[in-house]
């Protein structure tokens, strides 16, 4: 009965757990022991007012680092921005497929202990063990800081609810009635940051007009950081590509999307009325390199069998349209722009592909199982309205 009671009592405590945010930290240490390095949440400051300043780390006995820390006797703590999830990943294991040294990931830079610092963390703070101790299946490490590594930018990468996300600044409150009434007007929306501009300002603008009180976070990024945003909570409801996503997420289509062809105005296609993946072949690229878009673009071309000649890349829309209108060569979009104009003002035009490749589809994407609010709820119908009417 007792061991019942244990593992269920362990099994909410892990769920309870899950929710709370923490930095994710990249824990390294070098020495006689050799180089290791370890994905962990569990990091905590101690104290500032000891001889030198003290913090903890958690480390699962059965890693490899464990021992090394231990032997070493120094380990260094990466606090990571919200862009290098990546590295968290590799020293988590999950691309052990893809890397034989998982410091092959990033650049390195040796702290005063000799323990590695991503060259460009958030944070960092080199530690000198001062006590070590298992407690069930982790050792905590306590550390005296002896140097720290500060950036002069980003955002620190969260972890909560098994997934990524990302810090933002929230403004207090001047009464608990304003936070009251606040609490049930803010919405958190994430927006694949690639189309949002094309579609989000009118949306809220309507909205607004309509008398509609929501107050919008908006959280823009690209597919994967605005999943993880919805995965993690950081956002309610948000506006995707039905590319890729989690099975873990409810999916209401919204409209499709036809891929069009972005090109200089005095290019020798602009005189067609559209276009084919034929007709491009043999003229230069400037691909959106962005996931999925980058993908969905290639696809239209390897569908079609045809090797398309990308000069340049850019994970910017403007600048594409920028290097487009200084006719580098042609690009594709999913969208339509209003402007005929790049933002140093060239003038471009936008021909219709015709390609076999089904279009791409734009999606509103929320958590299953949980209970939406009620100004989620206003967004989600205010969407279907607005694309119903507007497609």
């Amino acid at each position: 009965m007792n061991n019942i009671a244990s593992s269920d009592l362990r099994a909410k405590f892990l769920s309870g757990m899950s929710h709370a945010a923490c930095t994710v930290n990249v824990v390294t240490t070098d020495g006689a022991a050799g180089r290791m390095g370890v994905t962990v949440s569990a990091m905590s400051s101690v104290s500032a007012d000891t001889p030198k300043p003290t913090l903890l780390v958690c480390v699962h006995h059965q890693s490899t680092t464990a021992q090394a820390i231990i032997d070493n006797g120094v380990f260094c703590v990466n606090i990571l921005r919200d862009d290098q999830s990546y590295i968290s990943d590799t020293f988590a294991g999950r691309f052990k497929d893809q890397v034989s040294d998982k410091f092959d990931c990033a650049d390195w830079f040796a702290m005063s202990t000799g323990a590695p610092r991503v060259i460009d963390p958030l944070v960092a703070f080199d530690c000198k063990v001062q006590s070590s101790e298992q407690v069930g299946t982790h050792y905590i490490f306590m550390g005296e800081v002896h140097g720290i590594f500060e950036a002069d930018r980003g955002s620190p990468l969260i972890y909560s609810k098994r997934a990524y996300g990302a810090a933002w600044r929230i403004d207090g409150f001047t009464s608990i009635e304003d936070g009251k009434i606040a609490s049930g007007q803010n919405l958190n929306v994430g927006c694949f940051d690639v189309f949002g501009p094309f579609f989000m300002p009118e949306l809220i603008g309507r909205m607004v007009r309509s008398g509609s009180k929501l107050k919008f976070n908006l959280f823009e990024g690209d597919q994967r950081r605005v999943q993880e945003s919805l995965m993690s909570g950081q956002t309610e409801v948000a506006l995707l590509y039905d590319l890729g996503l989690s099975d873990a997420l409810d999916i209401l289509p919204l409209t499709e999307q036809k891929p069009f062809v972005l090109l200089p105005k005095n290019h020798v296609l602009a005189k067609h009325d559209s276009l084919t993946p034929e007709d491009l072949a043999d003229h230069a690229m400037v691909l959106l390199n962005t996931p999925p878009s980058r993908d969905y673009f290639l696809s239209i071309f390897e569908q079609a069998d045809v090797e398309p000649n990308v000069a340049f890349t850019s994970v910017s829309l403007e600048m594409v349209r920028g290097m487009v209108g200084q006719g580098l060569g042609f690009s594709l979009i999913a969208i339509k722009p209003a402007a005929d104009i790049s933002y140093d003002g060239n003038a471009i035009v936008v021909r219709p592909l015709i390609t076999d490749t089904a279009p791409s589809k734009l999606v509103l994407a929320t958590r299953k199982g949980v209970k939406l609010s009620k100004a989620a709820n206003e967004f989600i119908w205010q969407c279907k309205d607005y694309f119903v009417l507007d497609t």
